[in-house]
């Protein structure tokens, strides 16, 4: 049987204008920035729509954001009809995917990742921590450079997201140790990233600890569809699962690979992807394929999407 699985972005994928044409099109995705805007107390729609570039790559706004404009997306798209299997979810799209399995209050959700940014920010001084992109390595091979390269330091893998792209975080100097070993071993590319914070690895311990505090107070029912997590690439139903995956992805690395092959295994052909730019669509590609993958953005992608779905 053929199975649809919605999956949701996370930080990197945002730019200027985002959500603006769902917003004017549909009147489900326009209140869903204006409960964003509640929640948050300003307005982050017109951050979205029309804000400066820097601000918006900010990490406390960049989350909010993303998350947003995603869960509008797949409204319209429920609104539409369409019910997907099962769903998953990038760092950050991981709570998108949880507000659309009806585990977690929208308007929870966009106050717990703001927060979520702001402790992610401020777990490492500007400059101490980064991350690379290692293109063409084995798993092995890059865990074997990141040890080597540690030197009493954190270094580690930090996304795995496909056969071909895993990227790591640590200390500055150590990652940059790792970069020139990787280049030494054979990998095809190596190159520091521009990001503010060495997310998913043990330097984001600090924030876990504050994170899993605003995480206690919130209500998680159970899932009404049936998510695979990044920390275990776990298929999981409870509202408990859920929040300590939250809890835990925070300061370990995201299995995305493991997450889209469990996702076939369970015998999903089609992966739509809800949110902010193509990127998931194209580390699914490199993982397998045989797969179909559609995106919904804007209200032109939404209508080839739908177009697709019924073909």
């Amino acid at each position: 049987m053929s199975r649809i699985a919605c999956v949701f972005p996370g930080q990197g994928s945002q730019y200027r204008g985002m959500g603006r044409q769902m917003a004017e099109a549909y009147p489900i995705a326009r209140e869903t920035f204006e409960r964003a805007d509640a929640a948050l107390g300003f307005p982050l729609s017109r951050l979205c729509f029309e804000g400066d570039e820097e601000e918006l790559k900010r990490t406390e706004n960049t989350q909010p954001a993303i998350l947003t404009v995603s869960f509008a997306c797949y409204r319209v798209l429920e609104q539409a009809g369409v019910r997907p299997d099962f769903v998953a979810g990038h760092s950050l799209g991981e709570y998108t995917a949880l507000c659309a399995a009806g585990s977690l209050a929208f308007e929870e959700a966009v106050v717990l990742v703001r927060r979520r940014g702001q402790y992610m920010q401020e777990a490492v001084p500007l400059g101490q921590g980064a991350m690379a992109a290692i293109l063409g390595a084995s798993a092995e091979i890059v865990e074997r450079v990141c040890r080597e390269a540690a030197h009493g330091q954190v270094c580690a893998p930090a996304n795995f997201n496909s056969p071909q792209q895993i990227v790591i975080a640590g200390h500055t100097a150590a990652v940059e140790r790792a970069i020139a070993l990787a280049r030494e071993r054979g990998a095809r590319r190596a190159v520091l990233l521009p990001v503010s914070a060495p997310f998913h690895c043990a330097l984001m311990r600090p924030a876990e600890e504050r994170l899993a505090e605003d995480l206690a107070r919130v209500a998680f029912a159970d899932l009404t569809i049936p998510l695979v997590n990044n920390v275990d690439a776990a298929l999981i139903t409870s509202g408990e699962a859920a929040r300590d995956g939250l809890r835990r992805q925070v300061s370990r690395p995201v299995r995305w690979e493991e997450s889209v092959r469990r996702l076939l295994a369970e015998g999903v052909t089609t992966f739509i992807e809800v949110g902010p730019g193509r990127v998931l669509s194209g580390l699914i590609r490199a993982i397998d394929r045989s797969v179909r993958t559609l995106a919904v953005e804007d209200p032109a992608s939404l209508e080839e999407t739908l177009k697709e779905l019924r073909t």
